[in-house]
């Protein structure tokens, strides 16, 4: 019986030293330790075997095993060692100290233009805030007063997720979140706050239109805030922004978040008013709604408003950087044309 051990141990080693690739290996674990392998028919012969005879035997075929076993999973380790430092060895070899060829990027000018207005408002004491783009249904409709089966819903055409909330269609959106996280403003100090973010709607597509767009909401709240504060940061902005003179008018327009309600509208910087697909042959491109806060929205937002008053302006951000730019298609932005979003720098 121990002669027997002995030829299997010896046979083992010389299989074992013959393997080159890791599934060769299984094979010869099979052969010696599977149901049918020699070290497994080696245990059933000692039934054949006196009980002294096969005490001492099976101590030797358990050893045997447990040798056969600790050999196959650390010659296992050798070979995956091996193709491992033969994969390395056949790499393509790179020589690091040869300059790379890298591109400094550039920000988009929708961020570009984003970044402006947020230096410019920063210095006239706005805080900063980021309105999440899913939205519930309050916050983006009752919240700033527009109801269910109010008209102005016609306006928007909404995209609604299955949990019941959506993808807001306007910075307004962030207009109750905002009223509640900072409250009531304090005597002397208004609440001012600005507040940039990503909309979206099922827009027909076309050369001043998209159903992703970005706009920048400001609103400021405080003691007798009136139109005329909300005519000045307008034109403070503008002049800003653009670093000249711009012809605007301002027109009375309906919002449901705001009474009384305007609309801004720029000269087309594209025809210089003369009239072109951007601007729709009008001369002028809608840029900036804006008017005082509706009381029902100020109410909604924890604020009393037979004690406050302010103004709120939704800026278009999509369609001031085409003005900026003097960008045609506003669908450029969302091209994602390196080669024409590379030019601009701040």
């Amino acid at each position: 019986m121990l002669e027997n051990l002995e030829k299997i141990k010896a046979q083992f080693k010389e299989e074992l030293n013959g393997v080159n690739m890791k599934d060769e290996i299984e094979r010869i674990r099979v052969a010696f330790l599977g149901k049918k392998g020699l070290v497994t028919e080696a245990l059933k012969d000692l039934r054949n075997l006196d009980v002294e005879a096969k005490k001492v035997a099976g101590q030797q075929v358990n050893l045997l095993k447990d040798e056969i076993e600790k050999a196959i999973v650390e010659f296992q380790k050798t070979l995956e060692e091996r193709e491992y430092q033969k994969e390395i060895a056949n790499t393509e070899r790179y020589d690091f100290s040869i300059p790379s060829d890298v591109t400094v990027g550039t920000l988009h000018p929708i961020t570009i233009v984003q970044s402006q207005i947020e230096d410019i408002f920063k210095t006239m004491g706005f805080i900063i805030e980021d309105g999440l783009e899913i939205q519930t249904e309050f916050n983006n409709f009752e919240g700033v007063n527009i109801p269910k089966n109010h008209p102005a819903r016609d306006m928007t055409d909404t995209y609604y997720l299955e949990n019941g909330q959506l993808l807001k269609t306007h910075t307004s959106a962030a207009q109750n979140t905002i009223m509640r996280k900072y409250g009531a403003p304090k005597p002397g100090e208004p609440l001012k706050v600005l507040f940039p973010g990503r909309c979206f709607r099922n827009e027909n597509i076309d050369a001043s239109h998209e159903n992703t767009f970005f706009q920048l909401e400001g609103m400021m709240i405080g003691d007798d805030i009136s139109i005329s504060n909300l005519i000045y940061f307008m034109k403070v902005l503008l002049s800003e922004v653009f670093e000249r003179d711009v012809k605007v008018r301002l027109r009375p327009g309906f919002f449901p978040f705001v009474e009384p309600g305007f609309e801004l509208d720029i000269n087309c910087a594209i025809c210089g008013g003369s009239g072109c697909p951007t601007c729709k042959h009008s001369g002028w491109l809608e840029l900036l709604p804006c008017g005082m806060i509706h009381p029902n929205v100020l109410r909604l937002g924890g604020i009393d408003p037979d004690k406050y008053t302010g103004f709120a302006f939704g800026l278009g951000l999509t369609r001031l950087a085409m003005m900026k730019y003097n960008i045609k298609d506003i669908r450029l932005f969302n091209s994602g044309n390196l080669k024409q979003l590379r030019q601009f720098t701040i």
